[in-house]
């Protein structure tokens, strides 16, 4: 077992979740009648403990199935594509938890701090299988809403929470910084009707300059998202490696750290 790589796929794991993880190992090597947990068998364990076990019962129509491929590949390309995303560790169209396909981008090393530039870049990777069904079907399906409410969660808060705005240095109260148990009930903000007039305006302004940007590398590449997509859809999975051949001939941009 390679512990450096199996430490990069699991930043931020607790003992005790690396315990569950080991378990998971062990469980997956006794089905398959093996006598020593491998690199295999860690791999797995960990795609399950983080994104939930597959589901190959849940079957999808071929209109599906393909709408879901595009949209995992859009993800992926998009995040590839920008130096503040992280890199592509794999793309699978195997439904897993409640979700029908997943894009897993790993970071290189354990990472602290987040800057605006980074936050844009991964804005727009959210946004980039909305993009791809946008181009690529001509209209948006519900498999995109977790990504928005996430980039829409990101935007917010480099708006009220970091002072990545026009609105310069200040912070205002997020929803979960009550303590009490009604605060669902007691909310107060800390801020005018104007100030959230304004803050609702620049949080739509940095979501819709992250879809115009997504939208721009998608038409970019399309041909190779096709191409990808079209072997997704035979292989179901592709790893790092097998994603970084389709760049042979296409400059990317190196990846910064924060």
């Amino acid at each position: 077992v390679d512990f450096k790589k199996i430490a990069k796929g699991t930043p931020g794991f607790t003992g005790a979740d690396l315990e569950n993880l080991m378990n998971e190992a062990a469980i997956l090597t006794a089905k398959k009648n093996k006598k020593k947990i491998g690199m295999h068998q860690v791999e797995k364990s960990i795609e399950k403990v983080i994104m939930g076990p597959e589901r190959k019962s849940k079957l999808l129509s071929k209109k599906e199935t393909r709408i879901t491929a595009f949209h995992e590949v859009g993800h992926a390309i998009v995040g590839h594509m920008l130096p503040g995303c992280d890199p592509v560790h794999k793309i699978s169209i195997i439904s897993r938890g409640r979700a029908l396909g997943v894009t897993w981008f790993l970071p290189e090393s354990d990472q602290h701090l987040s800057s605006r530039s980074k936050f844009r870049d991964e804005l727009c990777s959210l946004l980039g299988g909305y993009a791809a069904e946008e181009i690529f079907f001509g209209e948006m399906t519900t498999g995109a809403s977790n990504d928005l409410q996430r980039a829409a969660k990101i935007a917010r808060n480099m708006v009220t929470k970091y002072g990545m705005s026009e609105l310069g240095p200040i912070a205002f109260a997020a929803e979960n910084d009550e303590v009490f148990l009604g605060k669902s009930y007691g909310h107060v903000k800390n801020y005018s009707e104007s100030s959230a007039a304004k803050i609702d305006e620049l949080v739509k302004k940095i979501l819709d300059t992250a879809h115009k940007t997504t939208k721009e590398i998608i038409k970019k590449h399309k041909k190779l998202i096709t191409k990808i997509s079209e072997d997704l859809l035979k292989k179901e999975t592709l790893n790092a490696e097998d994603f970084k051949v389709y760049f042979k001939n296409v400059k990317v941009p190196k990846k910064t750290t924060t």
